[in-house]
């Protein structure tokens, strides 16, 4: 399995934990699994040196009941034997300030040396081996899912959206390479992977031909349309989403493969020119692209009952805006849509539960 593949990692609680004001400052330590190691090893050598140490200041308390002499060799026998928790009893403590010094100082050290041992053993052997297992069970079972290609402003707030909107954060899958970024997601409940999206093992790794959607943003207009090539090349038919902020690199987006092209900069232009023309069009248009709005636009396949019918009688009950028919859009006062046609895709508005209204169930229909 690659190191991609282990790098996924799955979990957590979808609830956010409110927490205090403000946080310590906190600095990642990069220690090599090497030096990791190293560090554990190091401390439990000093920790049975110190107990030697001791055993040898207080060698007048042991006895050796082989020869009657406690030479050195004989204190790091014993003190091997007594941190181990073997104990032939061929060595012990006779007088009561060496059976002190055994349990008030050198069983807490044993208990230390035990568990760093037993710690170790966990982390580098019985830990990987399990994280192996379930990530390979996990990378099995990838279908369906959603891919989130960069875990910046934009990501972030799109991974927040989807679950708010009823995602099950199991079925996302966020990729970026910084850890940092990622333990934001890994806390939602998200699959992590630590990599660089651009290359082929990567999201061949989270099985890309699989998934139902595809969102990307990179923070770069070039970062992010390479990904968009590399993605359509390993995935031709599932539909992509990226994010530009340079409106000339909206067609190169196009071009690699995007399917749909939001450009944040152009939307920012529209919220304050619609604020210039009226005070709440613009809160009405962040209403609309949020499901924690009153109102909540939705996009989907006429239903079998709908055929033939106007796109003002939805059996959604909400308002149709516009339909799509063989990749040509067409608004509500046109003609053809009032006679709705199978294969047709509704754009729609339709209130959320923010928008029912108490007491008579009707909400903001726009």
């Amino acid at each position: 399995m690659s190191d991609q593949i282990d790098r996924i990692e799955s979990g957590g609680n979808r609830r956010r934990v409110r927490g205090p004001r403000f946080k310590p400052l906190r600095r990642a330590v990069k220690i090599p699994v090497w030096g990791d190691l190293g560090i554990r090893l190091g401390v439990a050598l000093a920790l049975i040196m110190l107990v030697v140490m001791i055993h040898w200041w207080d060698r007048g308390g042991l006895v050796d009941n082989v020869d009657g002499e406690v030479s050195f060799s004989d204190v790091v026998y014993f003190t091997m034997i007594s941190v181990t928790t073997t104990g032939f009893g061929d060595i012990a403590p006779v007088t009561d300030r060496a059976r002190m010094v055994e349990a008030i100082i050198v069983t807490p050290i044993r208990f230390a040396v035990f568990f760093i041992f037993v710690g170790t053993a966990y982390n580098f052997i019985i830990k990987r081996s399990w994280e192996k297992w379930r990530m390979a069970r996990i990378q099995d079972q990838l279908s369906n899912h959603i891919v989130v290609l960069g875990y910046g402003v934009s990501g972030s707030e799109s991974v927040n959206e989807l679950i708010e909107r009823g995602t099950d954060p199991e079925c996302i899958v966020v990729i970026d390479p910084s850890e940092d970024r990622l333990i934001e997601a890994e806390k939602l409940g998200c699959n992590i992977m630590a990599a660089d999206a651009t290359r082929d093992e990567t999201l061949e790794a989270v099985r890309i031909s699989e998934a139902q959607n595809v969102l990307v943003s990179a923070g770069r207009d070039d970062t992010s349309i390479l990904i968009v090539l590399t993605v359509r090349h390993l995935a031709p038919n599932v539909p992509i989403s990226v994010v530009v902020r340079a409106a000339d690199n909206e067609f190169l987006a196009r071009q690699a493969g995007a399917n749909t092209v939001i450009n944040p900069v152009q939307f920012t232009g529209l919220l304050l020119a619609g604020s210039a023309r009226g005070a709440h069009i613009a809160d009405y248009l962040a209403d609309l692209a949020s499901v924690s709005g009153r109102v909540q636009l939705v996009e989907r396949e006429v239903g079998p009952d709908e055929c033939g019918c106007s796109i003002q009688n939805l059996t959604s009950g909400g308002r149709g805006l516009r339909i799509y028919r063989n990749g040509n859009a067409l608004g509500f006062w046109e003609e053809e849509c009032q006679n709705l046609q199978p294969g047709d895709i509704i754009v729609e508005i339709v209130p959320t539960e923010n928008g029912t209204t108490k007491g008579d169930g009707h909400g903001d229909k726009a």
